[in-house]
């Protein structure tokens, strides 16, 4: 799908990955309507010509205001980006259901609802794309992060089985699974830290914008699923080929958390 032209729908849109999305989108041609919460970082972000949303994107109300604004602003809705996202370094027999619920509404259930809204108006013009930002951890799971990789691996079930519900009607589905991208996803985590020797290895990392260029190039080439970095398709090989290699280095990972979060 060529971007010069369409209308992108970018949730998260205020740093990070959302952020990179946007100029990369719009080094594009493309038209943008950001969503995230500060309303002075997607000004900064979208310039003069874009559409902001300012709002939680866990309330339904923000989500239809984004969607439908999108439409009364440019009349069509060409790509969503659904890249909102938090990370939580709890173990999950401690987290509170609370604290779970809110990872998930934002992680999972805020995408569902967009495309909810969004497919309608894609499938009127017998075109779309829907694009859920995932994460290597919705393939593999880390014992640091459980409740947020059963978020990811949600998003990856959803978009695998969306895809097959909108076969034939020129809506396709592209689900991005990165791995570790230089943002401040673990600052703004909802609870916890990483195990310390985790945050000193980071291998494979990259950047917000050397992710966000592998989304557009994904867009335009239609595809189903990209990791990134590629390296990153040997760990969700080995973890299904030998599982139990995976996990035992994961499990002494998960032995160095704080004993605060360790219990």
């Amino acid at each position: 799908m060529r971007c010069d032209g369409r209308v992108v729908l970018i949730t998260g849109a205020s740093e990070g990955i959302g952020a990179a999305c946007a100029a990369a989108f719009r080094q594009r041609g493309a038209r943008l309507s950001l969503v995230a919460r500060s309303r002075e970082k997607l000004e900064a972000v979208g310039g003069a010509d874009a559409l902001i949303t300012a709002g939680d994107l866990t309330l339904p109300e923000v989500r239809r205001q984004a969607v439908e604004r999108t439409l009364e602003r440019y009349g069509r809705l060409d790509i969503l980006v659904n890249n909102a996202g938090v990370g939580l370094y709890t173990p999950s027999w401690q987290t509170p259901p609370e604290m779970a619920r809110r990872l998930f509404e934002l992680n999972f259930f805020a995408a569902l609802e967009l495309i909810q809204l969004a497919v309608p108006a894609m499938r009127r013009q017998d075109e779309g794309m829907i694009v859920n930002v995932s994460s290597i951890a919705g393939k593999v799971t880390f014992p640091w992060l459980t409740l947020y990789c059963a978020s990811k691996y949600a998003l990856n079930a959803l978009g695998e089985g969306l895809r097959m519900e909108l076969a034939g009607t020129g809506v396709r589905v592209l689900t991005v699974c990165p791995g570790h991208v230089v943002t401040a996803f673990t600052q703004n985590a909802l609870a916890g830290r990483p195990p310390a020797a985790v945050s000193r290895r980071r291998l494979a990392s990259i950047t917000a914008e050397q992710c966000a260029e592998a989304i557009v190039r994904g867009v335009e080439r239609e595809a189903r699923t990209i990791v990134v970095p590629r390296v990153g398709w040997l760990l969700v090989a080995l973890a299904r080929l030998a599982p139990r290699l995976v996990e035992r280095p994961m499990i002494r990972l998960a032995r160095q958390l704080p004993a605060e979060q360790s219990g």
